[in-house]
């Protein structure tokens, strides 16, 4: 293994270490019962707009089908989410977010704020604002590229 291809792992270790750590810390400041897996889900569809199947979602986060289904079950019966019948596809369902999940998204970023600014204390935003282009585009790469 040469050296290009071992600071790639290395890299990749970090950023799978960060994840870790930042769940962690996320999760400490949900309500019982719920976990950084729903609001990512919330959160996805925040950014990329909502209307999308299970199976999609299922796609995305790269998990099963049921543990998506299991996943959307909790976030439905908090009523984060509704599912409606999809319009040409009578066996497929839709996702959307309800005004209650709107507001929990936006009330779990409020409850991590005071985290986050004790980090940011400790940390250069410059740097971060400089590395945010670069993670995007490894992101995009990395999405790409789910069959290597």
């Amino acid at each position: 293994m040469n050296e290009e291809t071992l600071r790639v792992f290395r890299f990749f270790n970090e950023v799978g270490i960060i994840q870790q750590l930042s769940a962690a810390l996320f999760n400490r400041r949900l309500p019982d019962g719920l976990h950084v897996s729903h609001f990512s889900i919330l959160n996805h569809m925040m950014r990329l707009g909502d209307g999308e199947t299970p199976a999609k979602l299922a796609s995305a986060f790269q998990v099963t089908k049921p543990t998506m289904t299991h996943t959307l079950a909790t976030l439905s019966k908090r009523g984060f989410i509704r599912l409606a019948p999809h319009e040409s596809d009578g066996r497929s369902k839709l996702v959307f977010l309800t005004a209650a999940g709107r507001e929990f998204h936006l009330q779990s970023i409020t409850e991590l704020a005071p985290a986050i600014e004790k980090l940011r204390e400790q940390l250069d935003l410059d740097a971060i604002n400089s590395m945010l282009p670069e993670l995007e585009r490894i992101r995009t790469v990395l999405d790409e590229n789910r069959d290597i």
